[in-house]
């Protein structure tokens, strides 16, 4: 059982993950990539909260993402495992919170819990979900934020908010994880940056892609990390509590050159967490190489022997 959440940066160095996703494939092979992952010493894997295919046809299959993360909890022994990120506006709070504890029950304590406002039109279209406008999604992210910290750090939680309201809610089981499971933010502008610097053990952002969360994003990343560090030291947190995570496509495993270029371009800006896209069968030899070799030496770097 994990019970130390090993949340802040200096004391854990860096972690590498794999960005799996469940679009178009069925459960076998999910489950196989996730083991992949786990037996080349990656650190974390992560699903999507997507119930179609957003970079393909809609009528690809897609599992669910909470209920898919805890078969791949049963399945996987070591590896930390999450979903990049929860929808808020599919799901109340509470009861996310309440799948995260679960999951974090039966993989004995190593889920994380990634959150973010939600994004895809289309997609809420289709199925019915409300998807208010960007200052709005943001109130209600920021209240629900608040809920999940309150449920995880104190015994019971009332709270009067305008979108959601708990009334004397205890959280039982509490988390196998202490003090909390660890919550990620996705955060890319300001005021979500603000509310990362607050509540989050683990801040993630990418590049501005059209056809993203990230799309229309005007400040670059180097930005983004400088308006999150000005933010902890506002509110009087130490910036070096917050883990900083980034992802990219496959391709980065095509070369170790490339992988070594995402991680220096990335690690120069503060990063500690480094998630690649599964890559194609025929690049697979290359990422075995990468974890056999690259990512144990970059780790060794990060954390000399005393």
């Amino acid at each position: 059982m994990n019970t130390d959440a090993s949340l802040g940066k200096g004391s854990a160095g860096i972690r590498f993950g794999v960005f799996v996703g469940q679009a178009n494939k069925e459960w076998p092979q999910i489950r196989d990539e996730f083991l992949l992952a786990e037996d080349l010493g990656f650190d974390h894997a992560w699903v999507v909260d997507h119930f179609v295919n957003t970079d393909g046809p809609p009528s690809d299959p897609c599992h669910e993402a909470w209920t898919l993360l805890a078969a791949l909890a049963v399945s996987t022994t070591r590896i930390r495992l999450g979903v990049l990120v929860s929808s808020n506006t599919f799901r109340h709070p509470a009861l996310l919170l309440k799948e995260a504890v679960t999951v974090d029950h039966v993989s004995g304590g190593r889920v994380i819990l990634g959150m973010g406002t939600g994004w895809h039109g289309e997609e809420h279209r289709r199925y019915g979900f409300e998807l208010p406008e960007p200052r709005e999604r943001v109130d209600r992210f920021e209240e629900a934020v608040q809920i999940v910290h309150s449920l995880m750090s104190q015994e019971r939680t009332s709270f009067p908010g305008r979108h959601y309201q708990l009334d004397d809610a205890p959280l039982e089981p509490r988390p196998l994880q202490q003090p909390r499971i660890p919550i990620l933010i996705a955060a890319h502008r300001p005021r979500m940056l603000r509310l990362a610097a607050r509540y989050a053990d683990v801040w993630d952002t990418f590049p501005a892609i059209p056809g993203t969360a990230t799309e229309g994003v005007e400040d670059q990343i180097k930005r983004r990390v400088e308006l999150l560090d000005a933010e902890c030291r506002r509110v009087g947190r130490d910036p070096a509590e917050i883990r900083r995570s980034t992802w990219t496509g496959g391709d980065v495993a095509g070369s170790e050159a490339r992988f070594l270029d995402f991680v220096g371009r990335h690690r120069a800006l503060g990063f500690t967490d480094f998630s690649i896209g599964l890559p194609r069968e025929d690049d697979r030899p290359m990422l075995r190489r990468i974890a056999a070799g690259l990512m144990p030496s970059l780790r060794k770097e990060e954390n000399p022997p005393a």
